[in-house]
């Protein structure tokens, strides 16, 4: 039988609670969800908006995302608190930075994909975390990148000229009424990554409040990265117990 998917659903996936070593000598917690019954294809690394305004592991979109994205389309998904953050998984050591000792804590959690042979990680930012991901996502080991509500606040236009030089993929998605960075001044920040393709998205705001807003980003991520999945699905339809 299918149910809805609703905001408080949490799909199958295997789940473990993880820790990050940075090269700064600083443990990170954080947990990994990846398929139940197969191996990810690829691999979200997410970053999360700022600590210091409530952002953390658990903020919606990135929680969505793991309890979702594991079981709908095969990907595995990495939450963390960066330097100093708490969430109910714990407190991540250190202090916030403001984006500056953040450096290794994003090199960590690459570093963390690489031992345990995860495939193809993206970075998906959010807020500060798409900040993070423009001044030191810049890693060969990086497939791409999906930003949600960029400020552009810390990241310079140095930062987008060298992800320009860089390469991969860059998803910009910009909400209509975002409080700091709107549709038509990001397209014109972001017009020097030849790259990028800006998405912007009506009635949506920084935050991404509401099912259809936290819906719209997910699609995005995986029309990007899953081709082959042109839309996830609205219901789940639970695996059959064998007799």
């Amino acid at each position: 039988m299918k149910t809805p998917i609703r905001a408080l659903t949490v799909l199958p996936a295997r789940r473990e609670d993880v820790e990050l070593r940075t090269a700064d000598g600083l443990t990170l917690v954080g947990e990994l969800a990846v398929p139940q019954e197969a191996e990810p294809v690829a691999t979200l690394v997410t970053l999360h908006p700022l600590p210091t305004q409530g952002g953390y592991m658990d903020s919606h979109v990135l929680r969505k995302a793991a309890w979702r994205l594991p079981a709908l389309a095969d990907l595995g998904v990495l939450r963390f608190n960066t330097r100093g953050t708490k969430s109910p998984r714990g407190r991540s050591q250190g202090f916030f930075d403001g984006g500056q000792g953040e450096r290794y804590d994003v090199a960590a959690a690459l570093d963390f994909v690489e031992a345990r042979g995860l495939p193809d990680p993206w970075l998906v930012g959010w807020s500060f975390g798409t900040e993070l991901t423009l001044m030191y996502g810049r890693d060969p080991r990086v497939a791409g990148a999906v930003l949600l509500s960029p400020p552009l606040a810390r990241a310079t236009d140095a930062d987008l000229d060298a992800w320009a030089a860089f390469g991969r993929d860059l998803v910009v998605l910009v909400p209509e009424h975002d409080d700091f960075l709107r549709p038509g001044e990001a397209k014109a920040r972001f017009g020097r990554v030849q790259q990028a393709e800006l998405i912007g998205v009506v009635g949506a705001n920084h935050l991404w409040v509401g099912e259809t807003a936290v819906r719209r980003v997910l699609n995005e991520i995986v029309r990007h990265i899953r081709p082959d999945i042109p839309r996830l699905p609205t219901q789940w339809t639970p695996p059959t117990e064998e007799p």
